[in-house]
């Protein structure tokens, strides 16, 4: 039986949340599942991220597989980073540490990544631009003029 951690859609139509469930991969996704393990509302600003911390680790140590968009849920809650420490064979108080110091760099690190999407999305604008202002190749038929 190969164990997956995934998320399971409740709420209502157009108003989405997810648990975060441990389940047998070949169950449906709002199906059985094992254990929740923890939830995602990604309507709120930011979106809420909660896990259960000692079920998440039971079940990855099982050799539960988180599925992609799990895995990143679990990077921005910073409980993948502490499963890597954990794996490492660090003692609780290295994890602490390291945890306080990757915390501290998070509202940094999105900074830079909002300043990153406001110049792709600055760029992108400018490209529309220059292409609705660009002339017309020589030779090639004018609006209203037939191909020869």
């Amino acid at each position: 039986m190969a164990v997956r951690l995934r998320l399971r859609r409740t709420g209502r139509k157009n108003q989405p949340a997810y648990k975060v469930v441990a389940a047998d991969s070949r169950s449906p996704r709002d199906g059985r599942f094992i254990e929740s393990v923890g939830s995602y509302n990604p309507l709120r600003d930011p979106a809420e991220i909660k896990f259960n911390e000692e079920k998440a680790f039971k079940w990855l140590k099982r050799g539960a597989l988180p599925t992609d968009t799990v895995r990143g849920l679990m990077r921005k809650s910073g409980l993948w980073y502490k499963w890597y420490l954990i794996k490492k064979g660090l003692d609780e108080a290295a994890v602490a540490q390291k945890l306080t110091e990757w915390e501290a760099g998070q509202p940094a690190k999105l900074a830079r990544e909002a300043e990153r999407k406001q110049r792709r999305k600055a760029a992108s604008k400018a490209k529309k631009a220059a292409e609705t202002t660009a002339p017309a190749e020589p030779g090639a038929p004018q609006a209203g003029q037939p191909a020869a």
